[in-house]
């Protein structure tokens, strides 16, 4: 069965940081862009960072110098590093992966990240 399982979002206060975990399941892992998004209720969900199987990667501008994706292709995982939360950081935040050749998209269920003091 193909999965992806976020992890790691909770409540922070401004200026915290936290990661989040992406875990693949049924997956070729070191083929697939792996990628971040968020969605805020009645929004459509938007890029935060993605890396690619060759690890280039990309960034929204408002994550630019505070958040960093990473992959452990070892572990079958990827991971957000955020720091320096804004409350306008809420939302929910999901992984998402592409096969390189087959195009086929996954998503996973979504972590909240909550920014608030």
């Amino acid at each position: 069965q193909v999965r992806l399982v976020e992890s790691g979002g909770g409540l922070v206060q401004p200026g915290g940081s936290l990661r989040l975990s992406c875990a693949a399941f049924g997956i070729v892992f070191e083929t697939n862009t792996l990628g971040w998004y968020r969605q805020t209720p009645g929004n459509q969900r938007e890029l935060v960072a993605s890396i690619t199987s060759l690890g280039d990667i990309t960034y929204a501008d408002f994550v630019k110098g505070r958040f960093t994706i990473s992959r452990d292709n070892a572990k079958l995982t990827v991971y957000l590093q955020m720091n320096n939360v804004k409350p306008e950081d809420t939302a929910v935040y999901y992984c998402k992966a592409e096969g390189k050749y087959t195009k086929s998209q996954r998503w996973g269920q979504g972590t909240q990240v909550t920014i608030s003091s």
